[in-house]
């Protein structure tokens, strides 16, 4: 991310690598061309008001400039090269493919896990080099910085033989589950997949427009019976079986889960992308299938309005999700220059307070836990940590995402309840 020519017996050779040398050296200090694509609204814009100040015990962070100025600013100020970022955003994984299908260049993107996994297979992105991984280095802040959580998700899982983590670094991360009017759907029902087939709610539940989020709950909805079946639950290879039965593809399961997939489309009042979380603080709907994120900006929004939503991962399981930066061989391969600003730009917004600044504005967790600098413990606890007189506050362990040890006593939240009323 940041030569010494011999010497010669004759002049006209120093002369005429001397001369070249300069050349490279000016060649290297040019202005870089960053082309980034990321999600619409999924980077801190800056402009805050002066009473959204962060007031951490560590200090103040703010959000005056947007990230990507900040980052031009920082990569000059750190590297001694100016860098200019062309960012530009998209809609849906599919939207992106699309773009890309379609000829459009970009050195980094920021797709979902399902799309980089399909990047990988189709070899169109490229490694990251070793000094990125160099925890050495003051300024690699995402290596030093990811949950070990997130990061044993990159390394454990492969495409081809070859691990994740060798290709993506992690941005954001959740579960998804429904976001629900407790006041108009009955807790019994929403803690279950079947909702989106639940005649009771027809047309008043939106899912996701997108294949991984509609195949997973329709397979969920296919194997009930065995994902709620406490000898599955219980076996010794759980987790390997419950992988095995969330990610078939086979075309006998295909085929079931296109039938089911009807049923819910005739359900359903829509398949969204965006529009799911405005309906549900309207009151248009009565449930979402949500990310986590977007059913916290959701629950949020309503409650100024005095309108109380719900968060639910159904019984029988969920998914994690994750999106996450990929630099493309279209873009990047055999641009030294480019390939070090791509590194550069995920190592800044893996940046402590830049973390809060992003989960602030974007409302999504970081894969960045920074456990060693505190910055992004102590936002959690600004955010979402119970008063001092608040009576039998809810208890969150947090120390597998923060420092891998689930049993971690220093990275236990205690939080204010806020608890749906009985069915």
């Amino acid at each position: 991310m940041h030569r010494i020519i011999a010497a010669a017996g004759a002049l006209c050779m120093t002369t005429v690598m001397s001369g070249a040398f300069a050349g490279e050296v000016k060649a290297a200090n040019e202005k870089v061309i960053l082309r980034v694509c990321n999600w619409e609204e999924y980077v801190d814009l800056g402009e805050w008001d002066e009473e959204e100040v962060i007031d951490l015990e560590s200090g103040d962070i703010f959000g005056e400039n947007s990230l990507i100025e900040d980052f031009e600013e920082w990569y000059l100020e750190t590297y001694g090269v100016e860098v200019e970022v062309e960012y530009s955003t998209f809609g849906t994984n599919e939207e992106l493919y699309s773009q890309l299908t379609l000829g459009d260049v970009y050195d980094l993107v920021c797709p979902s896990d399902y799309m980089i996994m399909k990047l990988m297979s189709e070899n169109k992105v490229v490694p990251f080099t070793e000094d990125f991984f160099d925890e050495n280095d003051e300024y690699n802040y995402y290596v030093k910085g990811v949950s070990p959580y997130i990061n044993d998700v990159f390394w454990s899982n492969e495409i081809n033989g070859e691990a994740w983590g060798k290709y993506a670094a992690g941005y954001m991360w959740g579960t998804t589950g429904f976001v629900y009017n407790a006041d108009e759907v009955a807790g019994e029902d929403v803690k279950t997949w079947d909702l989106l087939t639940n005649s009771d709610y027809f047309r008043q539940v939106t899912v996701k427009d997108n294949v991984r989020d509609a195949y997973f709950p329709t397979l969920a909805i296919l194997n009930k019976d065995k994902l709620l079946n406490e000898s599955f639950i219980n076996s010794e290879n759980y987790s390997e079986e419950l992988s095995a039965l969330m990610n078939d593809t086979s075309d006998g399961t295909i085929e079931r889960a296109e039938a089911k997939l009807k049923e819910i489309r005739a359900n359903v009042y829509a398949f969204e992308t965006d529009s799911g979380k405005a309906d549900m603080v309207s009151g248009k709907i009565l449930a979402s299938l949500q990310w986590s994120g977007d059913a916290v900006y959701a629950m949020d929004q309503a409650e100024e309005d005095d309108v109380y939503l719900y968060w639910e991962v159904p019984d029988e399981c969920t998914n994690l999700w994750f999106d996450g930066w990929v630099m493309l061989k279209a873009g990047v391969d055999g641009d030294e220059a480019k390939q070090k600003a791509a590194q550069a730009f995920i190592n800044f917004l893996s940046r402590p307070d830049n973390v809060v600044r992003n989960m602030y504005y974007i409302g999504y967790t970081s894969s960045i836990s920074a456990a060693e600098d505190g910055r992004v413990y102590e936002y959690v606890e600004w955010l979402y940590g119970a008063e001092d007189d608040e009576e039998e506050p809810a208890e969150y362990p947090l120390g597998y995402f923060f420092t891998g040890n689930e049993d971690d006593e220093d990275y236990v939240l205690f939080t204010r309840k806020k608890l749906p009323p009985s069915p």
